[in-house]
């Protein structure tokens, strides 16, 4: 008989974690989720820019998982696969709500740092993640990636499955495009 994740006294990884889920150990899978329910929420909440919106996603996000673990194949991260299926139901939350209340989703909301920003960097900063959003969507995420999540472009290309040059290119499209909107 073999133990489960909750019957060991074992530390185990993401990806063992995963295998364990998709072999059918709900005690890993729900570790998993533990594990990373924060990063689920923050990723959604930085696309949103909704608490409640964030929240449902997170939560459409845990539900999808239980079906979307057993296409996980650790050719990359746990973490790079999880940031994938994030970011899809997001954009599916997004068509969803642009198609009922024709209009684009929420603008994010900036953290400032120690000082709390002046209402004219609010405005700014408002309108150019306003901006991003309307980029076509491979470069709003890679510009999302880099500068929301501060992720670099290896990394960013990891999660969007595309070569680190193609990041770089689709931001500097990015900023051509953002020059021409602002």
């Amino acid at each position: 008989m073999t133990k489960t994740a909750s019957q060991s006294d074992k530390i185990y990884d993401d990806e063992e974690l995963a295998k364990l889920a998709i072999a059918g150990d709900r005690a890993a899978f729900a570790n998993l989720l533990d594990r990373h329910y924060m990063l689920i929420y923050k990723i959604a909440y930085k696309w949103c820019g909704h608490q409640s919106d964030a929240e449902d996603v997170a939560q459409d996000v845990c539900l999808k998982l239980v079906n979307a673990i057993k296409t996980f194949d650790a050719r990359s991260k746990f973490t790079s696969w999880l940031y994938r299926v994030t970011l899809n139901v997001v954009r599916d939350k997004q068509r969803s709500t642009k198609r009922r209340n024709n209009r684009h989703a929420a603008l994010l909301e900036v953290d400032g740092g120690d000082t709390p920003p002046s209402q004219e960097e609010i405005i700014i900063t408002n309108e150019l993640w306003q901006s991003v959003r309307q980029l076509p969507q491979k470069q709003c995420d890679a510009v999302m990636l880099v500068y929301a999540q501060e992720l670099n472009h290896a990394e960013a290309a990891n999660i969007m499955d595309v070569k680190e040059s193609t990041i770089s290119w689709y931001v500097m499209e990015a900023k051509k495009s953002l020059k021409g909107l602002l």
